[in-house]
């Protein structure tokens, strides 16, 4: 009689164990997904940040989301050690913004490697390094050289043939800053106007503003600065206006962020590109997530997804 009350106490510790066994393996069934970004001190990534965590509170069954972004621009070792942590996390996505087009390929490798799905956003990585791995990346993101074309077209009506114009560069070993260089290029050369400078401002206000600062001083008679991003058109305004020569070199800039837009209202910035922000990070999300619904390797996953990006001026609606 005692074996069998204990033979019945065993067996129904066994049940209440195999009811709790069943909750981590349901909770498998939801993804978890991991977003690194590049720098959250930029109003860019911070805004995409929240537009992610929006679209995970929205969709909370549907999947899981660990957001991060490294302190600056530049911070490249800190940002691979973020992938790596991702990847001991066993995280089923990753959507990146990185920080550099090159240096992010090879932990990129490995997350793909360890069967994690990986999808690129913001910044497109380096298609060579990429095939020397042997890997495709889905890019998720817009045609950073027309939009930048976009904004050059537009600046371009308020030039002469000739004129001096500079332009700076987000962080150079990146493609979507060689990108928009060129799509400034591409707008100056159509005007006739003067390139007498590019260089980089690194994504930042400060250095934007160093940098805008030197080409005033360097040309005198330059008519405007063509900033990569928004935060370095920022720091090309606050140069612009320390020169004394607000209203007669012309900024604009890239990405629509919110600090920029008492700027657009009163001429300090011409224009800039919204590429949609907030947006950005969820398509990337949704791409993954649809993937992972749909039970597909990396390889079987399209080269690129082409996003929006529109001109903003003073006048847009």
């Amino acid at each position: 009689m005692t074996f069998t009350r204990r033979t019945a106490q065993a067996a129904a510790a066994l049940a209440v164990l195999g009811a709790f066994a069943l909750v981590p393996a349901h909770a498998q069934d939801k993804p978890k997904v991991a977003l690194v970004m590049k720098s959250l001190a930029n109003e860019f990534f911070a805004t995409m940040e929240d537009g992610a965590k929006a679209h995970q509170k929205a969709h909370a069954g549907q999947y899981t989301l660990v957001a991060n972004g490294i302190k600056n621009e530049t911070d490249t070792a800190a940002q691979i050690k973020m992938v790596e942590q991702m990847v001991a996390q066993k995280v089923n996505a990753l959507v990146i913004a990185p920080a550099d087009s090159k240096a992010l390929v090879p932990a990129i490798k490995a997350a793909v490697d360890k069967g994690i799905l990986v999808i690129n956003i913001d910044n497109r990585l380096d298609a060579a390094a990429l095939k020397e791995k042997n890997i495709q990346v889905t890019f998720v993101g817009p045609d950073n050289r027309a939009g930048a074309k976009l904004v050059g077209d537009y600046l371009g009506k308020q030039l002469k043939s000739g004129d001096k114009v500079g332009i700076i560069e987000g962080v150079s070993t990146t493609f979507n800053a060689q990108q928009r260089t060129l799509g400034y290029q591409d707008a100056m050369k159509a005007v006739g106007a003067n390139v007498v400078g590019v260089q980089s401002g690194q994504w930042e206000i400060d250095k934007g503003n160093t940098v805008a600062a030197g080409m005033l001083r360097e040309h005198p008679d330059l008519k405007a600065l063509l900033a990569g991003n928004d935060s370095m058109a920022l720091g090309a305004v606050a140069a612009v206006k320390a020169a004394g020569k607000t209203g007669q070199v012309q900024v604009v800039g890239y990405d629509n962020i919110g600090a920029i837009k008492p700027m657009l209202a009163d001429g300090r910035v011409l224009a800039t590109a919204d590429q949609f922000g907030a947006k950005q990070a969820v398509f990337g999300i949704e791409t993954a997530l649809k993937a992972l619904a749909e039970k597909k390797t990396q390889a079987q996953l399209p080269a690129e997804i082409k996003t929006d990006v529109v001109l903003v001026t003073k006048d847009s609606k």
